[in-house]
């Protein structure tokens, strides 16, 4: 006869109470009270398989968890449980239903998705058990913020999917060796970066622009030299550039710290440079106008500089100047402002150690070649060496805006000015 409410609550507790208490056997006689006058009591089906799977007795502890499922079946936790058992029976089908079952009720479970990779693992199923250590990854916190229990299962999956991944990309660099040798000479960067991205070996950069960005320009690192034949004018007197540069340097006047920011500012990330003279600048054409004291000593890179097709922006743009690095200095990642222009950097003195990255391009300077890259990608720089690495650098129109598209900017700058009252400055 069938007891009331009360009655089964008190037993629940009770037997609760002795798991606590270390006393199974009484806690099993608990449950079994319980499901006598219930038998669809869903913690008492759970307790009872609990104790029966701690025991081994693996036969009773799946008869519970079977009938607890198909009474109830609501609660993920159920199937997760009723797959642990299958596991250590090996019974494989019905473990990976109730595997399903449980992420059917919520995708994202983490126990689930670690029981799915093992036993796609264990099948032997390499693809698809790729793809359910990836789930896990995908899922999984930090390490960290992880209870001890389940780290190894993460790191497992981690691990699982890396390996894959290179596997991966192994057998496609060999299945692609034979075309991309039939194509040598051919332009097929964007596409082994692509690859390189897709398999996980780069990352995938994006214009992250401070303030404004064109949309549509294709988003390219380094822009093809070729592009821009009348850097070859640049190139060719880079001697002459050099010289007055040197003789600019020797003159100790001019020179200034690239990054000035006020110290209340929240620049952390410029904090070691801001204000510094281990970056610094000699300002030929600053936010749109010519900065005359500086610019009569260089009257050869000025008069080059004026067959640039440099940006209009009132108040904002062109800008050019010589970039002096000092030893053992590292410009930190960063974005530039706007893909409108871009950046021209003509090496003119590169001792070795310094570097320079785009997005996923990593480059050396080699003095007299010049490059143009889209700043708007992340980029950072740096001098190794005992010695300063000195460069010019100066912006220009992005090669893909139309003549209306650039009125359209420069009127639009001209526009900002008006409505903040403040020329400002974009700075490279």
């Amino acid at each position: 006869m069938a007891s009331n409410d009360g009655e089964i609550a008190a037993w629940e507790r009770a037997a609760q109470a002795a798991l606590k208490g270390a006393n199974p056997r009484l806690a099993a006689q608990l449950w079994q009270r319980i499901l006598e006058h219930v038998p669809t009591h869903g913690a008492a089906l759970l307790g009872m398989a609990q104790l029966h799977y701690r025991a081994g007795s693996l036969p009773e502890a799946r008869a519970l968890l079977e009938r607890l499922v198909a009474f109830d079946g609501r609660d993920k936790q159920q199937w997760i449980n009723l797959a642990v058992v299958c596991m250590a029976q090996r019974d494989e089908a019905r473990e990976e239903e109730a595997i399903r079952r449980a992420l059917v009720l919520e995708p994202t479970d983490l126990v689930a998705l670690i029981l799915r990779a093992a036993l796609l693992t264990r099948q032997g199923k390499r693809h698809a058990a790729a793809r359910a250590h990836g789930a896990v990854a995908a899922v999984a916190p930090p390490l960290q913020q992880l209870p001890p229990e389940l780290r190894p299962a993460v790191q497992e999956a981690l691990a699982y999917r890396e390996q894959y991944d290179t596997d991966f990309g192994r057998f496609l660099d060999d299945y692609m060796a034979p075309l991309l040798s039939d194509l040598r000479g051919e332009r097929v960067q964007r596409f082994t970066e692509s690859l390189d991205i897709m398999l996980g070996r780069k990352r995938r950069y994006k214009p992250q622009p401070a303030l404004f960005h064109f949309h549509g320009l294709a988003p390219i690192t380094f822009f093809d030299r070729a592009d821009f034949p009348w850097l070859d004018a640049f190139e060719r007197e880079t001697d002459t550039i050099r010289a007055e540069f040197l003789a600019a340097q020797a003159g100790d006047e001019g020179f200034t710290p690239y990054m000035q920011y006020g110290e209340d500012q929240p620049l952390r990330q410029w904090a070691e440079l801001n204000n510094s003279l281990r970056w610094s600048a000699f300002h030929l054409v600053e936010a749109g106008k010519v900065n005359d004291a500086n610019a009569q000593h260089c009257p050869r890179t000025m008069a080059l500089l004026a067959g640039a097709p440099q940006p209009d922006q009132p108040g904002r743009t062109p800008v050019a100047m010589f970039s002096v690095l000092k030893p053992k200095t590292r410009i930190p990642p960063h974005c530039g402002v706007s893909n409108v222009r871009l950046v021209t950097h003509l090496p003119l003195v590169v001792p070795p150690g310094c570097g320079f990255r785009v997005g996923n391009d990593v480059r050396a300077w080699e003095e007299g070649k010049a490059w143009v890259f889209d700043d708007t990608i992340e980029h950072e720089a740096w001098n190794d060496s005992d010695a300063p690495r000195a460069i010019l650098m100066f912006d220009i129109w992005h090669p893909h805006l139309t003549g209306p598209e650039r009125a359209l900017v420069a009127a639009m700058s001209a526009g900002m000015n008006a409505f903040s009252e403040d020329e400002g400055s974009f700075g490279l």
